[in-house]
């Protein structure tokens, strides 16, 4: 039988929880093909994924970060049935593509791609879908293209919409928008290529950043979401991430 393999972080607490798994399997044995359990935060899952892109793999992580919204709680008591018992949900990513002074790099966003500002001078662009414009002139700190996975992630602190994951839209929130100031952004289907330049290359510079991976001094930044990839995550069965993305949209924060 294949034992799953266990991809972990290097902080302390994961690599203790990569040590108790390691003797629970070991003593165990676990009927679930091609199983990687990714053991850290959001951001290491996110980095793990896309190593693996082309791979059918099914991707459990332990959470051992902060929030850890894509993560499942660690139970050294439940983990076997947690793991036997989980649901899968699959996700695509946004492909970008961004053509800068003297390069074009293609990058994938599993939670969002941010267009942010680069100086003190808020940027000026404009935000296409297909040929139609969305917005022609938007000054503003940034602007968030969000798949429905990220909507509760850096989407939801600039108050974006939460989106239900089988929605098939993708979230386009202003960051900090100064003119027009009361632009709240869009909502549109998943099938939509995005389409966003830089209106002041010069003058304003901005850098696109997919997840965690920025280039800077970008000039036409192209956004579509890549169907043709699947990411295959595990969650509890009681924590589900469409349960989890639910509670987000009751939640009230408290100061």
């Amino acid at each position: 039988m294949i034992k799953p393999i266990i991809i972990s972080d290097t902080n302390t607490k994961s690599l203790k929880i990569k040590k108790i798994l390691i003797r629970i399997i070991k003593a165990k044995n676990i009927n679930r093909q091609n199983l990687i359990i990714v053991i850290g935060g959001d951001g290491f899952m996110l980095k793990t994924l896309k190593k693996n892109k082309i791979s059918k793999n099914l991707f459990y992580g332990i959470n051992s970060g902060n929030y850890g919204f894509l993560m499942n709680k660690f139970s050294k008591q439940h983990i076997l049935k947690n793991l036997l018992k989980s649901k899968m949900t699959s996700i695509s990513p946004l492909e970008m593509i961004v053509k800068s002074q003297n390069k074009t790099k293609k990058i994938l966003a599993i939670n969002e791609v941010s267009i942010l500002r680069q100086s003190r001078q808020a940027a000026s662009i404009s935000i296409k879908a297909g040929s139609k414009y969305i917005i022609k002139k938007l000054s503003a700190d940034g602007v968030l293209v969000s798949t429905p996975a990220g909507s509760t992630a850096y989407n939801l602190s600039v108050h974006g919409p939460i989106l239900n994951l089988n929605s098939k839209k993708v979230s386009i929130a202003p960051i900090s928008a100064f003119r027009p100031r009361r632009w709240k952004g869009k909502i549109i289907g998943d099938k939509s290529k995005i389409i966003i330049k830089n209106l002041n290359t010069s003058k304003r510079p901005v850098s696109a950043v997919a997840d965690n991976i920025e280039v800077r001094n970008a000039k036409i930044i192209n956004i579509k979401t890549n169907k043709k990839i699947k990411f295959n995550l595990l969650h509890d069965s009681n924590t589900s991430l469409q349960k989890k993305i639910i509670l987000e949209q009751l939640r009230k924060d408290t100061v």
